[in-house]
């Protein structure tokens, strides 16, 4: 089975260009290409896995590179979909946030932080259903680091190509401050809802 690059309808987003997503959704796309390249040439080569074992093993470790590219995309673009809502401390996440971090702002400079780290990679807002708290954790690239098995509720992407169109080298910061102001929380309480309990 291929998989097929989903379409998000996104609204105008203060502080990120049409352009910068448009160039974004292009390298989204890149992953899906990419992955399914990757299973193609597996099932080939697969078919004389000794002749082909160290090609195997170099597919075989990208092959989540490229997934984890695709599906974290997909989390992120869906994020600003929708009729935008704010943040609301009354909401069922907003709540749950409250108890642990003391407020939502305080949980977005937490992320913030996180998200400032040197290198690529994405800052990630996890709940634990079993542990019934949240975990912030940095994606280096997008396929190490990770919480396993963890639902993620905001994935931060803090790759340059997020940022660089609109802000130059050295305009991380002035970007997740954009991106926190222009996602929809009300898809943050849709994702939330089934895995908090």
């Amino acid at each position: 089975m291929m998989y097929a690059p989903k379409t998000f309808e996104l609204p105008e987003i203060d502080g990120i260009s049409a352009k910068s997503i448009e160039e974004h959704i292009g390298l989204y796309n890149g992953y899906v290409k990419n992955f399914n390249a990757i299973e193609a040439a597996i099932v080939e080569y697969m078919q004389d896995s000794a002749k082909h074992a160290h090609a195997l093993s170099e597919l075989t470790r990208r092959k989540s590179f490229e997934f984890d590219g695709m599906r974290l995309h997909e989390i992120y673009f869906e994020q600003f979909t929708g009729k935008r809502t704010e943040p609301s401390d009354i909401s069922v996440l907003g709540r749950a946030i409250a108890d642990q971090y003391g407020t939502i702002e305080m949980m977005i400079e937490q992320m913030t932080a996180v998200a400032l780290m040197r290198g690529p990679g994405w800052s990630i807002l996890y709940w634990d259903p079993e542990g019934g708290r949240f975990h912030i954790g940095f994606a280096g690239e997008q396929h190490q680091g990770h919480f396993a098995s963890l639902p993620i509720v905001i994935a931060l992407d803090v790759w340059e190509h997020a940022f660089l169109l609109d802000y130059g080298a050295q305009g991380k910061a002035k970007y997740i401050a954009a991106f926190f102001k222009a996602i929809n929380w009300g898809v943050l309480e849709e994702r939330f809802a089934p895995v908090q309990a």
